[in-house]
C-alpha cells in the first residue's frame, strides 16, 4: 500500500474524531454513535465504489479502505491496552475503594449473569455448541460506560453513583475479556462440555494472575519513572511502554489475563504515584495519556464500524431472530442487576440509593461499541473455530452492537428527557435565581468605579449604568418572586458550598507547594464524602461525615497491634505521621473558611444561616484541635517540628508569587526567573521530606516528662527507658481482665483508664499507675481496667518494677500514697527488703 495513501487515510481518520465531539453535541447524541455511523459510511460507500464503472481513482480509494489491515490483533494489542490503561490510570481510584464492594459485585456478577442469560437464551435456537453460545454471552457482555457516566456527570445525580458505573465498567471489559478467553479456548480446541471444575480452576487463574503480575509490573514501573524525574519526556515514554509489556508478558508468556493485568498495572501506578511522582510530572502523565485514550477510543470505533457492512454481508432472516434473542436476553440480565442486586446493595449500606430512574437511565445506556467487534472480530479470524460458529458470532455480536448504538444510543437523550434526569430541582432551580440576582449586584458596585478608571466618557458609563440596573433590577424580582427556600435546605445547600470551598483551598495548598500530594489526595477525598454526606444527609450528614473522616481507621487498629503485641513500629509511626500531618494542615484550612462564609454564603442565604454554619465549623475545629492535643500529649514535640514545617512551606508559596509577580510586571528577566525558581525548588525539595516520627525518641520524651520519673539521675532514667514499653490504647480497649495476675505495671502518660472492683468504680489520669498493688499484694481482690481514653501508656515488667523500686526512693513512696489512696494498707519496710 501506498506510503502517501496511507498518510492521507491516517489524517482523514483524525480529522473525523476530532470533528466527532462538536458534531455529536449538535445532534445531542453519544460520540461514539457518529463515530460509528461515520465509520459503517465509510466502509459502505468503499464497497459500493468498487461495482462503478470507469471510476479508477475511486475504485483505487475503496480498494485501499477495503483492504486496510484490520485485524483482531491490531485492537487487541494496540488499541485495547491503551484504552483500559488510560481509565485505570485516571480514574479516581481512592475514592472508588470507598465503594469497592458494590463495584465489584455488579461487576464480576452482572458479567457472569449476562453471559449465562445470552448463552443459554441462544443454545436451543442456534444450533451451536453451549461453550460457542456462552463465548458470544462473554462477548456482549462487554460495555461502554462514556455514556452514562456523561449523564451522570451532567445531572445532579450522586458523584458517588457517577464512580460506582465507571468502576463497574470498568472491572465489567476485565472481567468479560477473561471469560471469552476461556471459552474461546474451549471451543478452539473442540472442547464441547468441559467439566465444571475445568472453569472454576481456570477462570480465578487468569484472573488473579492477570491482578498480580500487572500489579507488580506497576510497581517496577513506578521505581523506574520516581527515577526520572527529572526527565519527563522520558518518564512519559516508559509509561507508555508498561501497559503493552505487561499485556504481552500476561498473555504470551504466563497464560494469564492481559486486560485484568494492564488495569492492575494502571491501578498500581495510579494509587501510588502521588507519594513517587512529583505533581508536574503527574499532571504531564494523565495528560498525554488522556489524548492517546482519546485517540485510541476513536480509531478502534472508526475502524471496527468499518467492518461493519463486511461483517453483515452474509446475513439472513432467522439471523435476525438471534440477535433479538440476544438482545432480550441482555436486556433482562442487566435489569435483573440494576432492579435486583443494586437495590439490595442499597438496603445493606453498601451501595448508594439509586432511584428507579437513575437505574433505567443506566439501563438503556448499556451501549456496546468496539470491544465488542474486537472481541467477535477474533472469533471470525480464528483458523480453529469451525465455519459456521464463525459466521453466527459474527453477526450475532455485530447486529447486537448496531442495536445498541442505533437504538439505545440515539434515543438515550429522549430517554433521559423523560425520565426527568436533565431537569434542575425546585431548589436549585430558586437558588440560581438568587445566586444571580447576588452576583449581578456584585458586579454592578465595581464596574461603574472600573469603566471610570478607564477615563471611559462619563455619559457612556452613566447609560450602561443604567441598563445595567434594570437588568439587576429584574434579576431581584425574579429572585423574590421564586419558590422560598426552607432554612434546612439553605443550611445543606451551604454546607456542600462550604465543602466544596474546602475541596478547591486544598487545591490551592497543593499547588502552592504547602500540601505534599498524598496528603492533598486524601483531603480532597475527605471534602467529596462531606458534600456527598451532607446533600444525603444535611447537617447530621455533614457533621458525622467529618467525624468520620477524623477517626481512627482499620490501617490505625492494625498498626497499634504490631506495635504493643509484636513490637512492629514502623506502620504505627507512618500512621501517626500521617495523622499528626493531616490534623496541623487541616487547622489553617477549616479558619479559611469563616471568611468565604462572610463573603460569600451569608450573602445569598442570609446571617441566620451564616451563623449556623460558623457554629458548626467553630465544632469541627474544636474537634480537630482536641484531636491535636492529644497527640500532642502521646508525641510531646512532633506537632512543632510539622508547624514548623508548614511555615516555612508558606514562606517560600508567598516567596514565588512575588517573583512570579515581579516577573509579570516586567521587573524581573527569564535568566533571573530562572535561578530563582531553581533556588525555590531547591529549598521546597529539602522541605519535602516529612520529620521521622521516631516512636524510641518519642519513649525517652515521655519517661523524662513522667512525674515519677523527672528526678531520677539521667543515666538511671535511660536504662528505665530502656526496659519500659510504649502502648496506646484506643477507647474501650481492656488493658485487664477481671481476675488477671498482673506481670507488669502501666504507668498513665496520657489519657484515663477505668478500674472496676466489687461494684466500685475508679478513674486513673496521666501521672497515675495500675496493676502494682495486685503484684505487690496477692490476696487484693483484682478487678477490670479499661482505657475510656485514648491513651499513652508505658509498661514495666514484675521483676524491673521491684527492683526499681527497691532501689528509688521516690518510686517507693507513690507506691505507698497509691496504695493509701485506694484504701489498701502496704507495709513500708516490705518494699525494700529482698
Amino acid at each position: 500500500m501506498d506510503l502517501v495513501a496511507v498518510v492521507a487515510l491516517t489524517a482523514i481518520l483524525f480529522a473525523i474524531i476530532g470533528l466527532s465531539e462538536p458534531v455529536a453535541n449538535r445532534l445531542r447524541l453519544p460520540a461514539t454513535v457518529v463515530l460509528a455511523l461515520m465509520g459503517i459510511a465509510i466502509g459502505a460507500v468503499s464497497a459500493s465504489v468498487l461495482a462503478l464503472p470507469d471510476s479508477p481513482m475511486l475504485e483505487a480509494a475503496g480498494e485501499m479502505i477495503q483492504n486496510l489491515p484490520i485485524r483482531s490483533n491490531l485492537f487487541l494489542y494496540v488499541f485495547l491496552p491503551t484504552l483500559i490503561f488510560q481509565v485505570s490510570l485516571t480514574i479516581d481510584l481512592r475514592r472508588m475503594l470507598d465503594d469497592w464492594v458494590p463495584i465489584l459485585l455488579l461487576a464480576v456478577v452482572a458479567v457472569v449473569v449476562s453471559t449465562m442469560a445470552v448463552g443459554w437464551a441462544l443454545f436451543p435456537l442456534s444450533g451451536l455448541p453451549i461453550m460457542a453460545c456462552l463465548m458470544i454471552g462473554a462477548i456482549v457482555s462487554t460495555t461502554d460506560p462514556s455514556a452514562v457516566v456523561g449523564i451522570f456527570r451532567a445531572t445532579p445525580a450522586p458523584q458517588r453513583l457517577a464512580r460506582i458505573v465507571e468502576g463497574e465498567s470498568l472491572l465489567n471489559d476485565a472481567a468479560a475479556i477473561a471469560l471469552f478467553s476461556l471459552f474461546f479456548a474451549f471451543v478452539a480446541y473442540g472442547i464441547p462440555n468441559p467439566r465444571l471444575s475445568d472453569v472454576a480452576v481456570q477462570f480465578p487463574w487468569l484472573v488473579v494472575g492477570g491482578a498480580v503480575t500487572g500489579w507488580v509490573a506497576g510497581r517496577l514501573a513506578l521505581a523506574g519513572l520516581a527515577r526520572l524525574d527529572d526527565h519527563p519526556l522520558g518518564q512519559v515514554s516508559l509509561s507508555v511502554a508498561l501497559p503493552y509489556l505487561t499485556y504481552i508478558i500476561a498473555e504470551t508468556l504466563l497464560g494469564v489475563s492481559g486486560v485484568i493485568a494492564v488495569v492492575a498495572a494502571g491501578l498500581a501506578l495510579n494509587f501510588h504515584a502521588p507519594g513517587s511522582l512529583s505533581p508536574p510530572s503527574r499532571a504531564k502523565l494523565e495528560d498525554t495519556w488522556d489524548l492517546l485514550g482519546y485517540w485510541s477510543g476513536g480509531l478502534i470505533f472508526v475502524l471496527a464500524a468499518i467492518l461493519i457492512p463486511r461483517l453483515l454481508s452474509d446475513v439472513r432472516p432467522f439471523d435476525l431472530v438471534l440477535v433479538a434473542v440476544t438482545v432480550l436476553a441482555s436486556l433482562a440480565a442487566r435489569a435483573l442487576i440494576l432492579f435486583g442486586l443494586l437495590p439490595l446493595l442499597g438496603k445493606l449500606k453498601l451501595s448508594p440509593k439509586v432511584e428507579r430512574r437513575q437505574r433505567a437511565a443506566i439501563l438503556w445506556g448499556g451501549l456496546r461499541g468496539a470491544v465488542t467487534l474486537a472481541l467477535a472480530l477474533a472469533v471470525t479470524e480464528s483458523f480453529r473455530i469451525p465455519v459456521d460458529i464463525k459466521r453466527q458470532v459474527g453477526i450475532i455480536a455485530t447486529g447486537f452492537t448496531l442495536y445498541t448504538l442505533m437504538v439505545q444510543g440515539t434515543t438515550l437523550r429522549w430517554v433521559i428527557n423523560r425520565l426527568g434526569l436533565d431537569k434542575l430541582s425546585a431548589i436549585d432551580v430558586a437558588l440560581s435565581a438568587q445566586v444571580v440576582a447576588v452576583a449581578l449586584q456584585s458586579v454592578r458596585e465595581t464596574v461603574s468605579d472600573t469603566a471610570r478608571d478607564f477615563g471611559l466618557a462619563p455619559q457612556t458609563v452613566r447609560d450602561e449604568a443604567k441598563r445595567f440596573a434594570e437588568r439587576v433590577d429584574e434579576a431581584v424580582k425574579a429572585a423574590d418572586a421564586g419558590a422560598e427556600i426552607a432554612d434546612r435546605d439553605r443550611i445543606t445547600l451551604g454546607l456542600v458550598a462550604l465543602a466544596g470551598r474546602e475541596r478547591d483551598l486544598v487545591l490551592e495548598g497543593f499547588r502552592d507547594g504547602m500540601l505534599p500530594a498524598r496528603l492533598a489526595t486524601q483531603m480532597v477525598a475527605d471534602a467529596d464524602r462531606l458534600i456527598e454526606g451532607t446533600r444525603n444527609g444535611g447537617r447530621l450528614g455533614y457533621l458525622t461525615t467529618a467525624r468520620l473522616t477524623q477517626r481512627s481507621g482499620r490501617a490505625q487498629a492494625l498498626a497499634t497491634f504490631l506495635h504493643n503485641r509484636l513490637r512492629i513500629t514502623g506502620p504505627l509511626a507512618r500512621q501517626t505521621a500521617d495523622r499528626f500531618e493531616h490534623l496541623v494542615a487541616l487547622a489553617p484550612t477549616l479558619r479559611e473558611l469563616h471568611g468565604f462564609i462572610d463573603t460569600r454564603i451569608r450573602r445569598i442565604h442570609g446571617k441566620r444561616v451564616g451563623d449556623l454554619l460558623h457554629d458548626l465549623l467553630e465544632r469541627r475545629m474544636d474537634e480537630a484541635d482536641r484531636a491535636l492535643d492529644g497527640l500532642r500529649l502521646q508525641f510531646p514535640g512532633y506537632a512543632e517540628e510539622l508547624e514548623r514545617r508548614l511555615i516555612r512551606q508558606m514562606v517560600l508559596a508567598q516567596e514565588e508569587r512575588e517573583y512570579a509577580a515581579l516577573v509579570d510586571d516586567g521587573l524581573v528577566g527569564p535568566e533571573l526567573r530562572h535561578s530563582l525558581a531553581n533556588g525555590i525548588a531547591k529549598r521546597r525539595s529539602a522541605q519535602s521530606q516529612r520529620p521521622t516520627l521516631d516512636l524510641a525518641i518519642q519513649r525517652m520524651a515521655l519517661v523524662a516528662t513522667f512525674p515519677l520519673f523527672a528526678e531520677m539521675p539521667v543515666d538511671r532514667r535511660k536504662m528505665l527507658m530502656r526496659e519500659m514499653r510504649t502502648i496506646y490504647a484506643a477507647p474501650g480497649t481492656v488493658l485487664l481482665k477481671r481476675d488477671e495476675i498482673p506481670r507488669k505495671v502501666w504507668f498513665i502518660s496520657s489519657g484515663a483508664v477505668e478500674q472496676v472492683r466489687a461494684g466500685q468504680v475508679l478513674r486513673l489520669g496521666p501521672g497515675e499507675m495500675f496493676g502494682h498493688l495486685a503484684m505487690l499484694k496477692r490476696g487484693l481482690r483484682r478487678g477490670q481496667t479499661t482505657a475510656i481514653t485514648r491513651c499513652t501508656l508505658l509498661t514495666l515488667d514484675e521483676a524491673q518494677f521491684i527492683k526499681m523500686m527497691k532501689a528509688d526512693k521516690g518510686l517507693r513512696q507513690a507506691v505507698i500514697e497509691s496504695a493509701a489512696k485506694r484504701g489498701v494498707a502496704l507495709d513500708p519496710d516490705a518494699l525494700t527488703t529482698e
